[in-house]
């Protein structure tokens, strides 16, 4: 998956032919009042609801944009929506995202204070990691959501995110510790929810991650 996706997204180059190819127009959010952000995340919503653009629309129940502030300092994105997340349309409240919500209210923060998305916008089959094609079908809707909100902080849950934003292929202990910059806007990488289910002992090293953002950020 990793050689598709560099081959996708290699350079700043691709990335702006997406947003080409993509259909999104771009809007000017210079000096624009949070009410005129949600207005625009609204009509994103609801130009892409029914998107076709992959695979991934042929199974789905909701399309799944994203939460919170839309005005919010920092923005979560995580991978993908999984079985509960394209059930209800939000994103993060399996069990991976009550756990996501702990995490916040252990800095300090809501989901109310933050805005939520993920790469892809469609539920995956059986959760599975989402393919090139399938990430660059869905790219153009997360950079306009960055380019609307204007977070000073992405903050990117998982390998995957991380990868896909930074154009990198590597392990996230690579990842993680570091500050990057994508699009002018600080970029930190750190554990998904989901993966500290499975492992317990990432936990710590993901509060670690977690006390950075908030000396840092808040």
């Amino acid at each position: 998956m990793e050689k598709r996706l560099h081959k996708f997204l290699s350079n700043k180059e691709k990335r702006i032919e997406i947003l080409k190819l993509s259909g999104v127009k771009d809007v000017i959010t210079n000096k624009i009042t949070p009410t005129q952000k949600r207005d625009y995340l609204d009509e994103i919503y609801e130009k892409y609801k029914d998107c076709q653009r992959c695979i991934l629309a042929e199974k789905r129940n909701n399309f799944v944009l994203g939460e919170g502030d839309a005005d919010a300092n920092i923005m979560f994105v995580g991978e993908g929506p999984g079985a509960q997340e394209d059930k209800t349309g939000r994103p993060f409240v399996g069990k991976a995202g009550k756990l996501f919500t702990k995490m916040l209210s252990a800095i300090d923060l809501s989901r109310q204070d933050v805005y939520i998305t993920n790469i892809v916008k469609c539920r995956p089959p059986k959760n599975r990691d989402p393919r090139a094609d399938e990430i660059k079908a869905c790219l153009p809707f997360l950079y306009q959501q960055i380019k609307i909100i204007k977070p000073n902080l992405i903050c990117a849950l998982g390998k995957v995110a991380g990868n896909t934003l930074l154009e990198k292929q590597t392990s996230l202990s690579n990842l993680r510790n570091s500050i990057f910059t994508f699009q002018n806007t600080d970029l930190m990488v750190t554990y998904h929810p989901s993966a500290l289910l499975y492992h317990p002992n990432w936990k710590r090293p993901a509060w670690e991650d977690l006390k950075k953002l908030r000396d840092k950020y808040l």
